[in-house]
This record gives structure tokens, C-alpha cells and sequence, in this order.
């Protein structure tokens, strides 16, 4: 069965911290024509170095975000929790107009991303979506953590962490990514730090803007955030979050299961460039997923395909 591109009816518009910047950050998301994908836009920057395409290949950073970047050296960091909002949504196509270096963290989870999205309203267009089947289970490995696409029908994300924190301590979590899945599921698990690590997170230029308002914080054993957590596994729904976010730089939509074990920005991407490269691992298809006819987060709905954009 065709299922159809989609992006935004209207703009939408929000202000919120750069998790690391600790800037102060305006955003609106703007609807894109078919055949856009996601594209990202500075506009503090001169026009003809403000374009940044949302894939894997113009990711530049992984240091404790997903940083993009474009041919001319422009920037937009911490893309992961928005990326992941317009893969559970459904969006294909959109651009993002940024006044700052870095997307706004809002409360560190999609929900709120999700909330604009949903208010600004979803449009389908006349242009069949393009899929990428996984015909091949392909993996990476780096330091004991590991990252898994493998073939199959039904769409599925499965996660597993374990630290040494006892609070945390090993999680796993295992969802089917579909009728509304990662709302319900997966979009307000927040993202966590450890309050020992604070400061040098900040001699290295991160966490400026961290605070619990963005984050969970641990101090020792201890969550900090009054309200405590949303989830009894939200550290590890957290996890499976970034790497929806982080696949959907893959240029289409991925049609396989994903695992990850331990497994972060970094990994996520290596995946997708060792999957990517091997053209014998997938292939191009106007096939939709099983059971991936709804809107709201049915199938494994990345990013469509984009045309060439100037970098």
C-alpha cells in the first residue's frame, strides 16, 4: 500500500534554553514542499549559509547531543529530541528556522515538540513516501555497547542500558513503533545528567543551559527534580527516544528493527553510515510498513527523502 508525505498545515512558533549554548533560543517550524525532508535554517546567519539538511552525513558532533552542520561551518545542535518528534508524528517535510546555534530543549523530552506539531496540524501531500527496507541485519560495536538494524515487517525499537548508578542500573524497554506508539510511549521520557558531572560538562562548553526544568538530575542515588520521574523506566525510554530522533537521518523512512545496547549519538550514527554504505543491507521501496497506514507515529515514519539541498 502508498502512504502519502506529510508536513505541518501551519507555522508554528516557540522559545525555550539551549540545553548547552544556554542560549536563548527562537524557533518556528514552517510546512516544506514534498520531496523537502527536514531541513534546518539559521537565521542570524547570512542566506547563503543558512541551510542545514537534517541527515546523517551532515552530522558534524556527538557529543552528548546530535550536532548538524553544513559546508560553509554553520551549525544546530541538540536536533535529536525534535527529529524524533517529526518521526513520530509523521512529518516528511519541514523547515526549521532557528535565531541560535542549538534547538531549544523545552522540558528535555518530544512532548513539547509533538504539542507544536500537532497544534500547527498535519497535511498530507501528493507525493508517495520512499522507504528504505533493511534486507540484512547489519551491527556495530564500540566500547561494550552495540547497535543492531535488522529485517522485518512490523517496525520495533528495543533498548537496553546499564550503569553503574544503582538508581538506574540495567533498564530495557521494547516498543512497536506504530498508532501512536511514541506519543503514548516514548515522548516524555526526559533526558538525564549526573549532578557530579556537572561542572565539567561546563569547562567543556555543555549543560550552560541544563537545570530541572530540561532535565533529570542524579545525585547519587538520588532524583533532585521534585516531581520525580515520569516513567519507572524513563532513563531508558530516554535512550530509545534519541535513537528514533537519530534514525531519522536516515533520508527515508527505515522499514527494520532496531536495537541498541548501551548504545548513544555516536553509535546510532556510525549504524546508520555502516547500513547506509552497504547497498547490499536495503533497498528502496513505495511499500509501506505493516500496519503503517495511520498518522500519528505508524510504522517507522523517518524522514522522507530529501532533493538535493546546498549545504
Amino acid at each position: 500500500m502508498v502512504t502519502y508525505q506529510k508536513t505541518l498545515r501551519n507555522s508554528i512558533s516557540c522559545t525555550g534554553v539551549g540545553v548547552h549554548s544556554g542560549e536563548l533560543i527562537n524557533m518556528t517550524i514552517r510546512p516544506a514542499p514534498a520531496d523537502t525532508g527536514v531541513v534546518f535554517k539559521r537565521v542570524d546567519v547570512a542566506e547563503e549559509m543558512a541551510v542545514i539538511p537534517a541527515r546523517y552525513d551532515t552530522v558534524s558532533d556527538l557529543i552528548m547531543c546530535t550536532t548538524v552542520e553544513n559546508k560553509a561551518g554553520v551549525k544546530v545542535a541538540t536536533i535529536e529530541h525534535l527529529m524524533a518528534a517529526f518521526a513520530g508524528s509523521g512529518i516528511d517535510n519541514a523547515i526549521v528556522e532557528l535565531d541560535g546555534p542549538e534547538v531549544p530543549v523545552m522540558d528535555g523530552s518530544s512532548a513539547p515538540f509533538i504539542f507544536l506539531i500537532e497544534c500547527a496540524d498535519i497535511v498530507e501531500q501528493d507525493c508517495p513516501r520512499r522507504f528504505i527496507k533493511v534486507l540484512k541485519e547489519v551491527s556495530v560495536n564500540e566500547g561494550g555497547a552495540t547497535a543492531v538494524l535488522s529485517p522485518g515487517d512490523n517496525v520495533s525499537i528495543s533498548f537496553e542500558i546499564d550503569f553503574d548508578n544503582q538508581r538506574i542500573g540495567k533498564q530495557s524497554c521494547s516498543f512497536n513503533l506504530r498508532n501512536g506508539t511514541f506519543k503514548n510511549e516514548l515522548s516524555r521520557a526526559r533526558t538525564f545528567g549526573f549532578l557530579s558531572e556537572l561542572e565539567q560538562l561546563k569547562q567543556m562548553g555543555l549543560a550552560k543551559g541544563g537545570s530541572l526544568e530540561n532535565a533529570i538530575v542524579l545525585s547519587g542515588q538520588d532524583i533532585l527534580n521534585e516531581e520525580g520521574l515520569r516513567y519507572d523506566d524513563e532513563f531508558v525510554r530516554h535512550k530509545a527516544l534519541d535513537a528514533v530522533g537519530d534514525l531519522y537521518l536516515a533520508g527515508a523512512p527505515i522499514v527494520g528493527q532496531f536495537q541498541g545496547y548501551r548504545s548513544g549519538h555516536a553509535l546510532n550514527n556510525k549504524l546508520l553510515h555502516a547500513f547506509l554504505n552497504d547497498r547490499s543491507a536495503w533497498c528502496y521501496t513505495t511499500e509501506a510498513p505493516v500496519r503503517a497506514s495511520n498518522v500519528g507515529g505508524a510504522g517507522w515514519p523517518l524522514q522522507q527523502a530529501a532533493a538535493p539541498v546546498t549545504a
